[in-house]
Protein backbone atom coordinates (compact mmCIF):
# COMPACT_ATOMS: atom_id res chain seq x y z
CA UNK A 1 0.00 0.00 0.00
CA UNK A 2 1.23 3.77 -0.97
CA UNK A 3 0.89 6.02 1.57
CA UNK A 4 0.91 9.90 1.00
CA UNK A 5 1.31 12.90 3.62
CA UNK A 6 0.19 15.71 2.61
CA UNK A 7 1.71 18.43 4.91
CA UNK A 8 5.76 18.47 6.54
CA UNK A 9 4.77 20.60 9.28
CA UNK A 10 4.98 18.58 13.21
CA UNK A 11 1.95 16.62 13.07
CA UNK A 12 2.60 15.67 9.27
CA UNK A 13 6.27 14.62 10.05
CA UNK A 14 5.39 12.68 13.28
CA UNK A 15 3.33 10.39 11.63
CA UNK A 16 5.19 10.26 8.12
CA UNK A 17 8.37 9.63 10.41
CA UNK A 18 6.70 7.28 12.96
CA UNK A 19 4.78 5.26 9.77
CA UNK A 20 8.35 4.96 8.05
CA UNK A 21 9.90 3.87 11.01
CA UNK A 22 7.20 0.74 11.78
CA UNK A 23 7.67 -0.56 8.04
CA UNK A 24 3.53 -1.02 8.13
CA UNK A 25 2.67 -0.05 4.72
CA UNK A 26 5.58 -2.27 2.85
CA UNK A 27 6.60 0.96 0.44
CA UNK A 28 8.16 4.11 1.30
CA UNK A 29 6.27 6.60 2.14
CA UNK A 30 5.72 10.01 0.46
CA UNK A 31 5.40 13.31 1.54
CA UNK A 32 4.29 16.79 -0.10
CA UNK A 33 5.00 20.00 1.12
CA UNK A 34 5.50 23.46 -0.78
CA UNK A 35 8.71 24.19 0.53
CA UNK A 36 10.95 22.67 -1.53
CA UNK A 37 13.98 23.51 1.01
CA UNK A 38 12.08 21.51 3.67
CA UNK A 39 11.30 18.72 0.75
CA UNK A 40 15.13 18.39 -0.22
CA UNK A 41 16.59 17.90 3.51
CA UNK A 42 14.13 15.12 3.87
CA UNK A 43 15.10 13.64 0.34
CA UNK A 44 18.74 13.96 1.39
CA UNK A 45 17.56 11.82 4.22
CA UNK A 46 16.66 8.98 1.99
CA UNK A 47 13.88 8.35 4.76
CA UNK A 48 10.43 9.34 2.08
CA UNK A 49 9.43 10.06 -1.35
CA UNK A 50 9.67 13.69 -1.56
CA UNK A 51 6.95 15.99 -3.67
CA UNK A 52 7.02 19.97 -3.57
CA UNK A 53 3.84 19.60 -5.85
CA UNK A 54 0.58 17.23 -6.01
CA UNK A 55 1.35 16.25 -9.46
CA UNK A 56 3.08 11.98 -9.63
CA UNK A 57 1.93 11.36 -5.98
CA UNK A 58 -1.83 11.93 -5.25
CA UNK A 59 -2.98 9.49 -8.26
CA UNK A 60 0.34 7.34 -7.04
CA UNK A 61 -1.28 6.88 -3.39
CA UNK A 62 -3.84 4.36 -2.05
CA UNK A 63 -4.03 6.21 0.93
CA UNK A 64 -3.39 10.03 1.46
CA UNK A 65 -2.96 11.50 4.88
CA UNK A 66 -4.19 15.83 4.71
CA UNK A 67 -1.70 17.30 7.57
CA UNK A 68 -2.44 21.10 6.60
CA UNK A 69 -3.78 23.80 8.63
CA UNK A 70 -7.78 23.99 8.09
CA UNK A 71 -7.51 27.18 6.72
CA UNK A 72 -5.90 25.56 3.29
CA UNK A 73 -8.11 22.64 2.83
CA UNK A 74 -9.98 24.62 -0.03
CA UNK A 75 -7.22 25.57 -2.01
CA UNK A 76 -5.88 22.19 -1.42
CA UNK A 77 -8.79 19.99 -2.19
CA UNK A 78 -9.74 22.44 -5.23
CA UNK A 79 -6.16 21.39 -6.85
CA UNK A 80 -6.29 17.54 -5.82
CA UNK A 81 -9.42 16.80 -7.09
CA UNK A 82 -8.94 16.13 -10.62
CA UNK A 83 -5.90 13.83 -9.51
CA UNK A 84 -7.57 11.33 -7.46
CA UNK A 85 -9.22 8.09 -7.79
CA UNK A 86 -12.66 6.89 -6.18
CA UNK A 87 -10.70 3.88 -4.58
CA UNK A 88 -8.53 5.95 -2.56
CA UNK A 89 -9.07 6.55 1.12
CA UNK A 90 -8.62 10.06 2.63
CA UNK A 91 -6.97 10.25 6.59
CA UNK A 92 -7.34 14.00 8.01
CA UNK A 93 -5.77 15.08 10.69
CA UNK A 94 -6.86 18.45 9.97
CA UNK A 95 -8.75 20.00 13.18
CA UNK A 96 -12.73 21.10 12.74
CA UNK A 97 -13.24 19.96 9.24
CA UNK A 98 -16.26 17.37 8.88
CA UNK A 99 -15.67 14.27 7.09
CA UNK A 100 -18.95 15.70 4.47
CA UNK A 101 -16.93 18.47 3.49
CA UNK A 102 -14.10 16.76 2.46
CA UNK A 103 -16.35 14.30 1.01
CA UNK A 104 -17.71 17.16 -0.75
CA UNK A 105 -15.13 18.87 -1.89
CA UNK A 106 -12.53 15.99 -2.80
CA UNK A 107 -15.75 13.64 -4.70
CA UNK A 108 -14.81 10.92 -2.81
CA UNK A 109 -16.73 8.74 -0.22
CA UNK A 110 -14.27 7.02 1.82
CA UNK A 111 -12.77 9.54 4.41
CA UNK A 112 -11.38 9.00 8.28
CA UNK A 113 -11.08 12.04 9.95
CA UNK A 114 -8.16 11.64 13.22
CA UNK A 115 -7.90 13.72 16.07
CA UNK A 116 -4.17 13.33 17.53
CA UNK A 117 -2.50 14.93 20.41
CA UNK A 118 1.18 16.63 20.93
CA UNK A 119 2.56 13.69 22.77
CA UNK A 120 2.17 12.01 19.50
CA UNK A 121 5.77 13.82 18.38
CA UNK A 122 7.17 11.94 21.32
CA UNK A 123 5.90 8.47 20.75
CA UNK A 124 3.36 8.89 23.93
CA UNK A 125 0.28 10.17 21.56
CA UNK A 126 -3.35 9.38 21.47
CA UNK A 127 -5.35 9.30 18.59
CA UNK A 128 -9.23 9.49 18.54
CA UNK A 129 -10.69 8.30 15.03
CA UNK A 130 -13.61 7.85 13.39
CA UNK A 131 -14.47 5.73 10.53
CA UNK A 132 -17.85 5.60 8.62
CA UNK A 133 -19.41 2.30 7.90
CA UNK A 134 -18.17 2.51 4.30
CA UNK A 135 -14.76 1.92 4.96
CA UNK A 136 -13.88 -2.09 5.33
CA UNK A 137 -12.41 -3.70 8.38
CA UNK A 138 -9.19 -4.10 6.47
CA UNK A 139 -8.90 -0.39 5.68
CA UNK A 140 -9.75 0.50 9.32
CA UNK A 141 -7.08 -1.93 10.83
CA UNK A 142 -4.59 -0.54 8.49
CA UNK A 143 -5.40 3.35 9.65
CA UNK A 144 -5.55 2.06 13.29
CA UNK A 145 -1.89 0.76 12.74
CA UNK A 146 -0.71 4.05 10.91
CA UNK A 147 -2.08 6.06 13.99
CA UNK A 148 -1.01 4.07 16.79
CA UNK A 149 2.55 4.13 15.32
CA UNK A 150 2.93 7.74 17.52
CA UNK A 151 1.27 5.85 20.42
CA UNK A 152 -2.27 4.54 21.26
CA UNK A 153 -5.16 4.87 18.70
CA UNK A 154 -8.40 4.75 19.52
CA UNK A 155 -11.78 4.23 17.21
CA UNK A 156 -14.64 6.39 18.34
CA UNK A 157 -18.23 5.86 16.48
CA UNK A 158 -19.63 9.29 15.89
CA UNK A 159 -18.48 11.84 14.44
CA UNK A 160 -19.00 14.30 17.18
CA UNK A 161 -16.85 12.35 19.04
CA UNK A 162 -14.02 14.10 17.56
CA UNK A 163 -14.75 17.34 19.01
CA UNK A 164 -15.52 15.36 22.97
CA UNK A 165 -12.33 13.82 22.17
CA UNK A 166 -10.33 16.82 21.00
CA UNK A 167 -11.82 18.81 24.76
CA UNK A 168 -10.26 15.30 26.56
CA UNK A 169 -7.32 14.24 24.68
CA UNK A 170 -6.21 16.34 22.06
CA UNK A 171 -6.42 20.11 23.94
CA UNK A 172 -5.59 17.77 27.29
CA UNK A 173 -1.63 18.26 27.11
CA UNK A 174 -2.24 21.50 27.15
CA UNK A 175 -4.14 21.65 30.28
CA UNK A 176 -1.52 20.01 31.86
CA UNK A 177 1.26 21.98 30.97
CA UNK A 178 -1.22 24.58 32.56
CA UNK A 179 -1.40 22.73 36.09
CA UNK A 180 2.95 21.76 35.56
CA UNK A 181 3.60 25.78 35.12
CA UNK A 182 1.26 26.66 38.41
CA UNK A 183 3.18 24.13 40.13
CA UNK A 184 6.63 25.43 38.98
CA UNK A 185 5.40 28.90 39.84
CA UNK A 186 4.77 27.77 42.95
CA UNK A 187 8.49 26.51 43.30
CA UNK A 188 9.99 29.25 42.36
CA UNK A 189 8.02 30.83 44.85
CA UNK A 190 10.13 29.73 47.25
CA UNK A 191 13.63 29.83 45.60
CA UNK A 192 13.81 26.98 43.77
CA UNK A 193 15.98 27.49 40.26
CA UNK A 194 14.62 26.19 37.04
CA UNK A 195 15.95 23.64 36.87
CA UNK A 196 15.60 22.04 40.86
CA UNK A 197 11.75 23.25 39.96
CA UNK A 198 11.35 21.08 36.62
CA UNK A 199 13.19 18.43 38.21
CA UNK A 200 10.60 18.01 41.22
CA UNK A 201 7.81 18.75 39.70
CA UNK A 202 7.90 16.50 36.28
CA UNK A 203 9.06 13.29 38.35
CA UNK A 204 6.01 13.83 40.89
CA UNK A 205 3.80 14.14 37.68
CA UNK A 206 5.68 10.66 36.10
CA UNK A 207 5.27 9.54 39.78
CA UNK A 208 1.85 9.98 40.48
CA UNK A 209 0.73 9.13 36.86
CA UNK A 210 2.71 6.08 36.72
CA UNK A 211 0.87 5.17 40.33
CA UNK A 212 -2.72 6.01 38.77
CA UNK A 213 -2.00 3.79 35.38
CA UNK A 214 -0.76 0.74 37.74
CA UNK A 215 -3.68 1.07 40.57
CA UNK A 216 -7.41 0.64 40.91
CA UNK A 217 -8.15 3.69 42.68
CA UNK A 218 -9.73 6.72 41.73
CA UNK A 219 -8.03 9.97 41.68
CA UNK A 220 -9.65 11.17 45.23
CA UNK A 221 -9.09 7.97 46.15
CA UNK A 222 -5.33 8.42 45.83
CA UNK A 223 -6.04 12.16 47.31
CA UNK A 224 -6.90 10.71 50.20
CA UNK A 225 -4.41 8.19 50.65
CA UNK A 226 -1.79 11.31 50.47
CA UNK A 227 -3.92 13.67 52.26
CA UNK A 228 -4.87 13.21 56.18
CA UNK A 229 -7.47 15.26 57.94
CA UNK A 230 -5.90 18.52 59.33
CA UNK A 231 -2.80 18.15 57.54
CA UNK A 232 -0.40 19.99 54.75
CA UNK A 233 -1.75 18.53 51.62
CA UNK A 234 -5.42 18.51 52.66
CA UNK A 235 -4.93 22.57 53.17
CA UNK A 236 -3.97 22.63 49.54
CA UNK A 237 -6.52 20.51 48.37
CA UNK A 238 -9.15 22.44 50.60
CA UNK A 239 -7.57 25.71 48.56
CA UNK A 240 -8.04 24.45 45.08
CA UNK A 241 -11.67 23.59 46.13
CA UNK A 242 -12.45 26.91 47.46
CA UNK A 243 -11.06 28.24 44.27
CA UNK A 244 -12.87 25.87 42.15
CA UNK A 245 -10.33 24.69 40.54
CA UNK A 246 -11.77 20.86 39.22
CA UNK A 247 -14.84 23.15 38.22
CA UNK A 248 -13.02 25.40 36.31
CA UNK A 249 -11.40 22.61 34.69
CA UNK A 250 -14.20 21.19 33.48
CA UNK A 251 -15.69 24.38 32.37
CA UNK A 252 -12.76 24.49 30.05
CA UNK A 253 -12.92 21.54 28.67
CA UNK A 254 -16.55 22.39 27.38
CA UNK A 255 -15.51 25.74 26.06
CA UNK A 256 -12.81 23.61 24.11
CA UNK A 257 -15.89 21.81 22.28
CA UNK A 258 -17.95 24.46 21.82
CA UNK A 259 -15.45 25.92 19.89
CA UNK A 260 -14.65 22.79 18.20
CA UNK A 261 -18.48 22.72 16.66
CA UNK A 262 -18.18 25.97 16.11
CA UNK A 263 -15.13 25.60 13.94
CA UNK A 264 -16.89 22.44 12.11
CA UNK A 265 -19.02 25.43 10.48
CA UNK A 266 -16.65 27.44 9.03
Amino acid sequence: MKLLVIGAGNMGLTYGRAIADSQIMGEKVMIMDLDQDKMKTLEEEGVFETYSSLEGCVSAADIIMVAVKPQHKDGLFAEMKPMVRPEQLIVSVMAGVKIETMQKALGLEKVVRAMPNLPAQVGLGMTTYYAPENISEKEVELVDKMLASTGQSLRIFKEDDINTSTAVSGSGPAYIFYFIQGMLDGAKHYGYDDETAKALVTQTFAGALEQFKQGDLTPVEWMDRVASKGGTTRAALNKFDEEKIREGIKKGMIACYERAIELSKL
